[in-house]
């Protein structure tokens, strides 16, 4: 149950990337960042104020702010994809080694020590509003599952609504969404900020769940969550949450298996992936349905 309630949490951790890349068009390679922040906000604020609920509120908005003064430099700077690109891998890079270096003891924040490559174990659990009570795992398990639906539906209400579109006519021309008249800058620091808030989210959830350590900034981190969302399908929802936990299983198994090295089988995926499905698996399924419909129909009309 721990190993299922945590690959939910990279599910929602998967959908923030959906959101900032799929609908946003900003591919960003230090997703990762933004997923420790949220941890060690969480962790942070638990220990040192001894409230679980302000402590979630306080992992969501440490990364959603860093993510503001972040996105204002790379989107009002206009920069080009590229050198945003690098800026993200580069930060997240900066955040990893600088977690690994703060062993001593003199590295604290208030009660907090932040452990280094250690990280902080001890990461207090959340606790139930009504009764005050640490959340059991199969509590966990079932609220992470109902946060993971809830993040899929609220991704998917903000890509079909309006502000949604005007983000996607961004993503799709910037030039022409910016001579009917939207901003397009503030259209991709509003879709950036949301997804490291749900990054966030994340975050907490998995320092409740498993620990926090700089591992969650480490490239591998932000690699993972690129290939979910490409198997998946970029612009997609479903398909990259499936992706991530499919993926995550067939892991946990070769890991176990010891048939080969985990890292090697995700890195030839993905370049079979780019190779033979560019638009990933979910678009082929409904291309593959949407052919399908027509013979069914004539099937059953004769």
């Amino acid at each position: 149950m721990l190993n299922a309630t945590s690959w939910m949490v990279m599910a929602i951790f998967t959908l923030s990337l959906c959101l900032t890349w799929g609908i946003g068009g900003i591919l960003c390679f230090g997703q990762g960042a933004f997923l420790g922040l949220g941890a060690y906000a969480y962790a942070i604020a638990a220990i040192n104020f001894g409230d679980s609920g302000l402590a979630v509120l306080i992992g969501i908005a440490a990364p959603a702010l860093f993510a503001a003064a972040l996105g204002y430099f790379l989107f009002y700077g206009r920069l080009s994809d590229v050198y945003l690109g690098v800026i993200t891998l580069t930060v997240t890079l900066i955040l990893f080694k600088f977690m690994n270096a703060t062993g001593g003891d003199g590295w604290r924040i208030g009660a907090v020590r932040l452990g280094g490559f250690n990280g902080i174990p001890a990461t207090p659990p959340l606790h139930s509003p009504l009764s005050g009570r640490p959340l059991s795992p199969q509590a966990m398990f079932w609220l992470t599952g109902c946060l993971l639906i809830l993040s899929y539906i609220l991704v998917r209400l903000f890509a079909i609504s309006n502000r949604g579109r005007e983000v996607i006519a961004v993503r799709e021309n910037e030039m022409r969404a910016e001579l009917l008249g939207y901003n397009s800058r503030a259209l991709k620091l509003l879709v950036w900020v949301i997804g490291a808030a749900l990054a966030g989210l994340a975050g907490v959830l998995f320092a409740t769940t498993v620990f926090v350590s700089p591992t969650l900034f480490s490239l591998a981190t932000s690699a993972q969550v690129l290939i979910w969302v490409v198997v998946g399908g970029i612009g997609c929802f479903l398909g990259p949450v499936i992706a991530c936990i499919a993926l995550q299983m067939l892991t946990a198994w070769l890991g176990k298996a010891g048939v080969i090295d985990p890292n090697i089988a995700l890195g030839t995926l993905l370049i079979l992936m780019v190779l033979m499905l560019p638009n990933g698996i979910q678009p082929l399924i409904t291309r593959l349905l949407a052919r399908r419909a027509p013979a069914a129909a004539k099937e059953a009309a004769q």
